[in-house]
């Protein structure tokens, strides 16, 4: 499937399971239970990530070409053969940037609203 690495016109607001675990992505190719792990590692364990939610989402995210499978594995001797992994296409990593920007945006009118205390860090 060719990859089409130009940005849409307008992006998808992407689901939280699939935005955590393209985020997850952005960090490097990984395999299921992996994302699962680290899905509820980076929100303190308030997203589970199930099984039929994580395949379930991987399998549309595939879908619509915003991850691939990886053909590179691990050394056989650290790693399960059954294992599938996953990484980020050019398009995918887009999208999961635009989402952190969009979602970075709220985040800075909660701010001026008094709904969040203001970061130290001047942007």
């Amino acid at each position: 499937m060719p990859e089409t690495t130009s940005s849409p016109k307008t992006s998808p607001t992407l689901t939280p399971a699939a935005f955590h675990i393209m985020l997850v992505l952005a960090g490097g190719e990984n395999h299921g239970y992996a994302i699962m792990r680290e899905v509820a590692e980076h929100t303190n364990g308030k997203m589970r990530l199930g099984p039929g939610s994580l395949y379930g989402t991987i399998k549309r995210m595939l879908a619509d070409g915003w991850i691939e499978e990886s053909d590179e594995r691990p050394d056989p001797e650290m790693d399960d053969e059954r294992r599938r992994y996953y990484r980020l296409t050019g398009i995918g990593r887009k999208l999961v940037q635009a989402e952190a920007e969009r979602l970075e945006q709220l985040v800075k009118v909660a701010r001026g609203k008094r709904l969040l205390p203001h970061s130290g860090f001047a942007k």
